[in-house]
């Protein structure tokens, strides 16, 4: 949208933050509920239409996965799966890593649902930007669970946007390598993906090396950026900017999906990067720069602090909006003791950088003369455009009379401007606390 800002959709369910993965799991979707109470402190939430998401169907997320994985997901609990860790929890890699946890199912269904909204937005043309903090969920596979992820949130909206869009650009910054997406749609010229994540030293997944191009029509259209570690701002930038620069060149796409993991902050419980806040949001909005349509997920990110506090500052970016290093009193403002700024000193925490110039600089190279090699941007055969995977009839055909609140009420999907009204006329103003 040249010459103007640009319209911002961001969604959040209110539940998605009340799951659990077990006591001591890392992933901890609490830290959903913090970001947004951040956002709305700060105001954010007055400059974007705010979505309450659908839930996604069945029929949603067997657009991609196997249908007795979904029925899986569906029917499996913490007891169940103890009882049967033998058979189909380990053939669907549910356990240790990604236990069966209460509640699984409807907690894919919102951040999955959330994402394919999303898609479906960008294609209608009702924003320009859509943001969904908690999907970014790429290590799931066709039919198995991985690294924390159950339901690849990721590859169904991509498929969506596709129903409109001839070619698709996914960028991955989370430390961990895109290995779910990026098997999606290894054979294919029509998603290119590209992701920047730690490589070596047996580190998860054990995928992403720079070799790893795509196949058949797909060659030269996955690319990978393997890092080492204590990658600092100034080496990521370095690296990030001529590589997407040279992709969005060549591969000319008209949407991106953009995952923001924020384990390659440093200090993350489970990451080995030096990135600031201020460094990670250098990426998003570079991308936001080139006034593509754009889809804006979460992923990884394991100190819950640090990710409230990236993914406010990304959605100040994506809104064009100034912020302060003051945090703005919240009902979560004591996770961010001691110093309650946006932007700690977070960086230089894991070690020395181990990504000299002259690495990146090879990395680089290659990485653009294989795109060379691509003669022009892959064309697609004009064909009848298929409905939206969002109908009226998914949307509104599982209300539950004995529930209180039917769940068509429930899912009323865009927030009514007043409700967050912060004025001398809202009588609740000084006593209900921000809405997390």
């Amino acid at each position: 949208m040249p010459g103007g800002k640009r319209r911002v959709s961001y969604f959040y369910d209110p539940e998605v933050g009340n799951f659990h993965y077990g006591v001591g799991h890392p992933m901890k979707p609490h830290r959903l509920a913090l970001t947004n109470a951040l956002v709305f402190s700060y105001g954010l939430h007055e400059k974007m239409e705010v979505c309450r998401p659908h839930l996604a169907t069945e029929y949603d997320m067997c657009r991609f996965h196997d249908p007795d994985y979904i029925k899986f997901l569906k029917s499996v609990t913490p007891e169940s799966s103890d009882d049967a860790q033998s058979t189909k929890s380990k053939g669907f890699c549910v356990g240790e890593d990604c236990p069966a946890f209460s509640g699984i199912y409807e907690f894919c269904s919102i951040y999955t649902g959330a994402s394919l909204e999303g898609a479906a937005k960008l294609n209608t043309g009702a924003c320009d930007i859509a943001i969904n903090w908690s999907g970014g969920l790429h290590h799931a596979k066709k039919a198995e669970a991985s690294g924390f992820c159950y339901v690849n949130d990721i590859v169904i909206a991509i498929l969506e946007l596709l129903k409109h869009h001839p070619r698709v650009l996914y960028i991955d910054i989370d430390i961990h390598h895109g290995d779910g997406v990026q098997e999606a749609f290894y054979l294919t010229d029509r998603v290119m993906t590209c992701s920047f994540h730690k490589y070596g030293q047996s580190f998860f997944p054990g995928t992403g090396h720079m070799y790893e191009t795509g196949l058949d029509l797909g060659k030269y259209f996955s690319v990978n950026v393997p890092l080492r570690d204590g990658i600092d701002d100034s080496g990521f930038v370095y690296i990030f900017k001529p590589v997407i620069e040279g992709i969005v060149k060549h591969f000319q796409p008209s949407v991106i999906v953009l995952q923001c993991g924020a384990d390659s902050l440093g200090c993350d419980r489970l990451g080995c990067f030096n990135l600031t806040t201020r460094g990670h949001g250098e990426c998003v909005s570079y991308v936001k720069s080139f006034n593509i349509p754009l889809l804006v997920l979460g992923g990884g990110g394991y100190t819950v602090r640090n990710v409230a506090r990236c993914w406010t500052h990304e959605t100040a970016l994506l809104l064009d909006e100034a912020i302060g290093n003051e945090l703005p009193y919240s009902g979560y403002v004591e996770y961010f003791k001691p110093d309650y700024h946006l932007h700690p000193e977070i960086g230089s925490s894991r070690g020395e950088n181990q990504n000299s110039r002259a690495y990146l600089d090879q990395i680089k190279s290659m990485v653009l003369d294989n795109l060379r090699i691509l003669d022009c941007a892959p064309s697609v055969q004009m064909q009848e455009i298929p409905p939206p995977l969002l109908t009226p009839a998914d949307k509104y055909t599982e209300s539950d009379p004995e529930q209180r609140e039917s769940a068509a009420d429930k899912e009323k999907r865009v927030t009514a401007p007043n409700e967050f009204f912060a004025g001398e006329g809202d009588n609740d103003s000084g006593t209900v606390p921000v809405r997390s």
